[in-house]
């Protein structure tokens, strides 16, 4: 079923979601299913995996070190496919221009549509971690609006090879990342606004956000992005605060501000046990707020780790 479809049944009440990412290399997807059990008893009607793109490895070959290009997590479509034979439950698979020419991203799509996976994530991601900004993949999308270009001419049965099968179209539904505090490499909020706009012309069904700790920076992006017409779901993402580096990491890494009280909260924790724990409270408070506020989801930023999310979880649900 479609993310939008779930959203419409629930006739106004709020959804719970989550996401993970894939296991590295080598582990087992029991990993993720030990953590995904605990969250089950609150009915996600869908589930978020991430993609990794490429990254460089060194590998030491007579005495030099030899570079290769490497994924650390492979297997988003068969996480996916595995979740939701075992769960009964809707997932959405990351799908990335960083890292991907325009022919693999068909080839994923394809997959997914063998699948009967419905729904997905278009996003172009991250620079690499060697490089200071993002650099298309040659062959590949350079922003998030190709994606969804691409998969909306998918959705009519339109190939990259010109072929046309009507009779056995996609039909994706397609969500796109919002950002409260604006994109990190967005001159102004404003700019961010106009491309996501452009997103939603294109055919994008729904908005997740990227991680805030203020409500009312929600609240007002939402104003914002109502004032233009669009009146897709905007659905919050929610990200807890679990160790004290998150006070620098956080707003380094997603260029985001962090209230003062949490701040403090957080500095005088005496140890990270504490520091989880204020990061649950803190998490349960947003959700409530926002579930008074009419949010059609909350998705929470799991990332592998489901303890913290079923505290949260427990006392809303």
């Amino acid at each position: 079923m479609k993310i939008t479809d779930h959203i419409k049944q629930a006739s106004g009440k709020t959804l719970f979601s989550f996401e993970l990412i894939p296991p590295r290399k080598g582990k087992s997807i029991q990993e993720l299913y030990n953590n995904i059990d605990p969250l089950m008893e609150f009915k996600p009607p869908f589930i978020d995996v991430t993609t990794s793109r490429e990254e460089f490895v060194y590998i030491e070959k007579d005495g030099l070190l030899d570079k290769k290009v490497t994924r650390m997590r492979p297997g988003t479509i068969g996480i996916c496919a595995s979740i939701k034979h075992k769960y009964n439950v809707d997932t959405v698979p990351h799908v990335l221009c960083g890292g991907f020419t325009k022919e693999e991203t068909e080839y994923m799509l394809v997959d997914c549509h063998y699948l009967g996976i419905h729904n997905l994530m278009a996003l172009r991601g991250d620079a690499m971690r060697e490089e200071q900004y993002f650099k298309p993949t040659p062959g590949g999308h350079e922003y998030a609006l190709g994606l969804v270009e691409q998969v909306v001419e998918m959705n009519k049965g339109h190939y990259l090879n010109g072929m046309v099968e009507t009779s056995d179209c996609s039909d994706f539904c397609i969500g796109v990342a919002g950002y409260p505090e604006k994109h990190l490499e967005a001159p102004s909020l404003k700019t961010d606004l106009k491309r996501l706009i452009q997103k939603v012309e294109a055919g994008a069904d729904y908005v997740v956000t990227q991680m805030f700790f203020d409500n009312k920076k929600y609240f007002e992006f939402v104003d914002l992005v109502r004032a233009e017409g669009i009146d897709i779901p905007i659905i919050p993402g929610i990200k807890p605060i679990a160790v004290k580096r998150h006070l620098q990491l956080l707003p380094q890494v997603f260029k985001i501000d962090l209230p003062q009280e949490l701040i403090e909260s957080v500095e005088s924790c005496k140890s990270n046990t504490d520091v989880r724990q204020v990061g649950i409270e803190w998490a349960i408070q947003q959700s409530k707020e926002l579930m008074e506020g009419g949010v059609p989801v909350l998705h929470y930023y799991s990332m592998g780790k489901s303890d913290n999310v079923k505290a949260i979880a427990s006392a809303l649900f």
